[in-house]
């Protein structure tokens, strides 16, 4: 790890400030990835200023919608009242995103904010990784590459988006509270994250010194289901193969309202709006289900490595569908 200045904010227009004047200056919060990758060599700022004990912790409820301070950990969130209630799939991510240890010291703006896990990224030694450097390449398409993404991917970059906690986010129309020089801005989780293209570097829409400071989560209707549901490798702390998040309103025999969406295979946390259009006004059953499967796993860019993900994700989707129904195939 390279040498670096450190400073602690104490307010958070100063934390800003500092930032966007510096090119080399980055925010430092539960540090919980970002150290790894300095270990590594990956990221080398010449300044951290660290946010830790800005008023940015808590969560509040302002009629239907929870606002999230960005400094609010994993453990913090999944404790609350209204989350266990409201919304049990957020819950079952936090849960399933990390173990205890790190549930206590990762915020919220962190994960949300987490780099890829993408193995040829976290090694510099690596010379091809377009995200590292544009224009290098990307060793994953031709080396081993299991844990990659086939939604949003192309031959520029297959990095997965390694959050847990984005996926059902992403499926309630979530959105981040921004601050950056020029004030404050919100945008909607579905747009702050960037597919690759040829840009990999950018992963997501802030700007240099823009800093988030809460997460606002629109509360479904009550009544609503909802199921978090993840593969890995192991059952102890790893990693998404493949998860799903399914949030559903049933009335009447049919599906009023469903938001669905993919993670462990998407280069973004994957917005499946193609199934919620068919499962839409349809009768719960294995035969939408699985429509509704196919509509979202459209033209997949696959490696041999990552081929199996193709059918793993249709059947994580239909798995988690037929849950949250209470429908058995």
């Amino acid at each position: 790890m390279r040498e670096f200045e450190y400073v602690r904010a104490t307010e958070a227009g100063q934390a800003v400030a500092t930032v966007t004047q510096d090119p080399r200056a980055s925010y430092l919060a539960g540090g919980t990835t970002q150290l790894d990758l300095m270990k590594d060599g990956v990221l080398e700022p010449e300044l951290l200023v660290d946010i830790t004990r800005l008023p940015l912790r808590g969560v509040s409820r302002d009629g239907d919608t929870l606002r999230v301070g960005a400094l609010t950990t994993m453990e913090e969130l999944a404790a609350d009242p209204t989350v266990a209630a409201r919304l049990p799939f957020v819950r079952e991510a936090l849960l399933l995103g990390a173990s205890v240890q790190l549930r206590n010291m990762a915020t919220i703006g962190g994960n949300l904010l987490q780099r890829a896990r993408c193995r040829y990224f976290r090694d510099p030694t690596v010379p091809a990784c377009n995200k590292r450097r544009r224009g290098t390449g990307c060793a994953a398409v031709t080396g081993a590459a299991r844990m990659h993404a086939i939604l949003g991917a192309d031959e520029h970059c297959i990095a997965v988006h390694a959050s847990d906690l984005a996926v059902p986010l992403v499926a309630l129309d979530a959105s981040v509270r921004v601050m950056g020089a020029d004030g404050e801005r919100s945008v909607p989780l579905t747009d702050f994250y960037l597919i690759p293209g040829d840009t990999p570097d950018l992963e997501n829409v802030l700007v240099h010194g823009e800093l988030i400071v809460a997460v606002d989560v629109p509360l479904p209707r009550v009544g609503t289901r909802s199921a978090y549901v993840k593969v890995r490798d192991r059952a102890s702390y790893e990693f998404a193969l493949a998860s799903a998040a399914v949030a559903m309103t049933l009335d009447g025999g049919v599906i009023r309202e469903a938001r669905v969406a993919l993670g462990g295979v998407g280069t973004v946390p994957w917005r499946a709006r193609e199934a919620e259009e068919l499962l839409r006004g349809a009768p719960p059953g294995p035969s939408v289900f699985l429509a509704a499967a196919e509509a979202t796993v459209r033209s997949p860019f696959t490696v041999p490595g990552t081929a199996f993900k193709v059918e793993l994700a249709k059947r994580i989707l239909v798995r988690t569908l037929s849950t949250v129904a209470g429908v058995t195939s």
